[in-house]
């Protein structure tokens, strides 16, 4: 008892930031996924957003060989320059655009640029427009820093994008800048280079920042996502070479900045992390390597079919996926004409098909209850089974 009660005084003294910032609702449903299989059972997973394939052996084997060559050592905070200039390169080859190296900063995870991003730009007490649904870390960030994220209510008419129309809607005196994602984390949907134009002209004349979210860039299905560096030089971009590239667990990204913010920028990276990792830097060399892009792309069909499996899939058995998702690998789907909650229905599945998806409440408010996330991050031949299970899953289920 006494314990008890000294762990609840200890709690009470803990920072308001870090009692505001809710938890993954997916990491309590992922710990009895995890429970389940160590007891023998068939758990197939949908609700993490990590690709299932391996780093792509060139990257590995370049990671060997920088361990092997002692690169072990602190590099500078903005990154070892062969990597950013590599990455120049890249924009180059695939966008057709110039970015100066110096622009890059080199981070730990996509993670470390969005809170490049969130120390540099926003004061406290200000707040960035966001759409809801939207991936939950970006608006967290924003408390940390004593600002918030506005959420702004977003469907299928809008694509589940901010438009420049909402952002002229919700802006006020507070609202020092809008984070948009594309492609996006839950729906998968994408801003074409007219809709990034007119809300960068929008946020240019509200004199508010533009911060995208490319990190699933390179993971689109019959087009190519723009990047906003194409009609906005001035925005700034946060990526990762966790998804396209395969790195998830090498904890590397970078962001991309306005000349004129990179000397702030790069101070706050030598006081919040000093430098990324260096042994990921140099085996993330080899991500630009033909024979790497080749894996990446091969890859990236792979998902594609995955996404044309499961899509119609779903539909079938009743979900309703109004948009469909362009990039990214997930599916955003409305539960509701099942009934129930979006949790108990997860929580369902899992108990009864050892199946584990992801609740909307983790990704916002807005019609939280009434939506899933399915990540098609298993073979066709696992989604076929997950498929199967659902089925039969929904003669069970009682809403």
């Amino acid at each position: 008892m006494e314990s008890r009660k000294a762990s609840a005084t200890i709690a009470r003294s803990y920072s308001q930031r870090s009692q505001a910032i809710e938890p993954f609702h997916v990491m309590a449903l992922l710990a009895r996924a995890n429970e389940l299989q160590a007891a023998g059972h068939d758990v197939i997973h949908l609700e993490i957003g990590e690709p299932d394939f391996v780093t792509a052996a060139p990257i590995i084997r370049a990671g060997q060989a920088a361990l092997a060559a002692g690169h072990t050592r602190y590099t500078a905070a903005r990154g070892l320059p062969a990597l950013r200039e590599a990455i120049s390169q890249f924009y180059q080859i695939r966008y057709g655009l110039q970015i100066a190296p110096h622009r890059i900063l080199i981070t730990p995870g996509g993670s470390g640029a969005l809170l490049l991003a969130t120390s540099l730009l926003v004061n406290p007490g200000k707040h960035w427009l966001m759409a809801d649904p939207g991936y939950p870390c970006n608006r967290h960030f924003l408390r940390l820093v004593e600002a918030s994220a506005k959420l702004v209510p977003v469907g299928a008419e809008s694509n589940y994008q901010l438009t420049a129309d909402l952002i002229r809607h919700f802006s006020d005196e507070n609202t020092v800048g809008s984070l948009v994602a594309s492609p996006a984390n839950p729906t998968g949907t994408i801003l074409d280079r007219d809709q990034l134009r007119s809300i960068s002209d929008v946020l240019s004349a509200q004199g508010q920042h533009l911060v995208v979210d490319e990190i699933y860039h390179g993971l689109t299905y019959g087009t190519d996502a723009c990047s906003v560096l194409e009609v906005d030089d001035h925005a700034f971009v946060l990526n990762s070479f966790s998804k396209y590239f395969g790195m998830t667990g090498w904890r590397l990204g970078w962001l991309v900045a306005p000349d004129a913010a990179v000397p702030e920028l790069e101070k706050l990276a030598q006081n919040l992390y000093i430098s990324a990792s260096s042994v990921a830097q140099y085996a993330a060399l080899a991500c630009f390597e033909p024979e790497s892009i080749a894996i990446f792309e091969e890859r990236r069909q792979a998902f594609a079919q995955r996404r044309d499996f499961l899509l119609p899939a779903l539909r079938e058995l009743g979900f309703k996926i109004e948009v469909e998702p362009q990039g990214a690998f997930y599916l955003y789907a409305d539960m509701s004409a099942f009934g129930g909650d979006a949790y108990r229905f997860c929580q369902h599945f899992l108990e009864t098909e050892h199946l584990a998806f992801t609740p909307g409440l983790d990704f916002g408010q807005h019609r939280a209850q009434q939506h899933v996330r399915f990540a098609y991050t298993q073979d066709l031949s696992r989604l076929q089974v997950a498929v199967d299970r659902i089925a039969h899953g929904l003669r069970h289920w009682q809403g």
